[in-house]
């Protein structure tokens, strides 16, 4: 057994060997970081607010989803969806895939180092055999093999691993951004179900009164009272109210099931809103802070960085290929025809077979494979930059929207106790005989329309938050 100890030292020696001869850097371009083809400053202008430096507020992306969103039954709702939707479980398989390539890549930086042990049994006839007799020969070999290793010389396979790191990490920045926008989404889909369902109690409501004004009506034209135009007014509306209530039903069904799917699981009855909640998260505003650096740190715009970066590494591998690729295939062991003397002395066998290959004409296809990579390259410079464009309109458009939305709350808000007060005078004109029937009508519909666009105001609110949470890069910690 003393031979064979031997070998082992000698193997991890000339693994030592080959990896000092491997080269340690690559023909790769040096990376650096595009700058932002966006302002500094967010837009500025009647429909956004002035951006002051707040040092109490972190940053929203270091905000966890549970501590903005803290009404208990939509952390539920996120809960569910963070465990069974669909789209993020496959983000999930993508790292895991994306990583087992990365170790594959890796892997071929090392030697592979391979145990073998072969017999041979041959007979060869007289008319061959140098004696002119039969001979019978037996062989039998053991041995530690590297088989095909590519000393990496010019940094091709490192320039490759370095490509499959990055494509890694962008698939890690993939699920983080899906992980943002499903929770936005949840939140969202929550809140467009809670302004429905409370549409839809809004016109039951309004049909009860409706009813309640018809019978009266009818009474009034029974005593002569009213006339028949006033009594068939009082029909339209009571009708009015019965169609809002059929579309609101239907809405609030197709808007369970945008939930349910997004989720990816049916949802309890006690987790669903009955109508919209201000208290859905403690937050009434989000600074984006002063410059638009912070979208940088935006998981989607890492990703289109990360595949940059994986882009430019593979120029590497692509100038190297122009260069001689060494393999080597070694492997040291012993030999015998007799199985009993295989491991005695005088039976140690090695060899070596060094491999140089040099491109001389290949007809263009490495200079092609060089003009793809570099393509590659350019083009992911320009997914980055779209990246960061679209990021910096996605938070102006939500600033904007901000900048407005109180004005509009407050108006509307103005608007629907102006109708409402417009309808009480109303009815007490019509009952008096001052007017007709028809100015109780319309006062009737401003309101029930203003009491609407009041409920569509309140969602937009809530939905901009939202929108500004996803856009700042909010919702990945947890």
């Amino acid at each position: 057994m003393k031979p064979i100890r031997r070998i082992i030292p000698a193997m991890w020696l000339l693994t030592g060997v080959l990896l000092a001869l491997a080269g340690c850097t690559t023909m790769a371009p040096k990376y650096s970081q595009p700058a932002a083809p966006v302002p500094a400053a967010w837009p500025n202008g009647p429909a956004y607010q002035a951006e002051t430096a707040k040092p109490s507020q972190k940053p929203v992306a270091d905000i966890p989803w549970r501590e903005f969103f803290v009404e208990p039954r939509l952390q539920k709702v996120i809960e569910l969806a963070l465990a069974n939707n669909r789209d993020l479980r496959v983000a999930a398989l993508n790292i895991e895939r994306s990583q087992a390539l990365y170790q594959i890549r890796r892997a071929d930086l090392l030697p592979k180092v391979d145990a073998s042990a072969a017999a041979g049994f041959q007979r060869i006839p007289e008319t061959l055999s140098s004696t002119g007799k039969a001979v019978k020969v037996d062989q039998y070999n053991v041995g530690l093999g590297i088989s095909s290793y590519e000393l990496d010389l010019f940094g091709r396979v490192r320039s490759l691993k370095d490509q499959a790191l990055e494509q890694y990490l962008a698939t890690e920045q993939a699920q983080r951004s899906i992980k943002i926008s499903l929770v936005s989404q949840v939140a969202a889909a929550y809140l467009t179900l809670a302004a429905d369902r409370e549409r839809l109690q809004l016109a039951m409501e309004t049909l009860v009164n409706q009813q309640e004004a018809y019978k009266l009506t009818k009474s009034r034209f029974e005593a002569g009272i009213s006339s028949a135009l006033d009594l068939n007014q009082a029909q339209t509306t009571v009708d009015a109210a019965r169609v809002d209530i059929a579309r609101y039903t239907t809405l609030t069904a197709q808007d369970e099931n945008a939930l349910s799917l997004v989720v990816g699981s049916a949802l309890p009855i006690d987790l669903l809103p009955q109508s919209l909640s201000d208290t859905i998260t403690v937050l009434t505003d989000i600074s984006p802070g002063l410059t638009s650096d912070v979208m940088l740190g935006r998981p989607d715009i890492l990703q289109a960085e990360g595949l940059l970066k994986g882009a430019n590494a593979n120029i590497g591998a692509a100038r190297a290929a122009f260069f001689p690729r060494i393999t080597l295939v070694s492997s040291v062991g012993f030999g015998s025809d007799d199985l009993a003397a295989l491991f005695k002395s005088g039976s140690f066998a090695w060899k070596v077979a060094p491999q140089v290959t040099l491109p001389i004409f290949d007809g263009g296809t490495n200079r092609a494979n060089l003009k793809v990579a570099e393509v590659d390259r350019d083009i992911a410079v320009a997914q980055y930059e779209k990246a960061i464009q679209t990021a910096f309109r996605e938070v102006a458009d939500a600033l904007a929207q901000r900048g407005t939305i109180g004005d509009q709350m407050a108006a509307q808000q103005s608007l629907t106790n102006a109708t409402s007060e417009s309808y009480r005078l109303s009815q007490a004109r019509y009952e008096k005989g001052v007017d007709s029937y028809l100015v109780v009508l319309d006062s009737q519909r401003s309101l029930y329309g203003a009491q609407q666009n009041l409920i569509g105001t309140r969602l937009t609110r809530l939905s901009n938050l939202v929108t500004l949470y996803k856009v700042l890069g909010g919702g990945v910690v947890d």
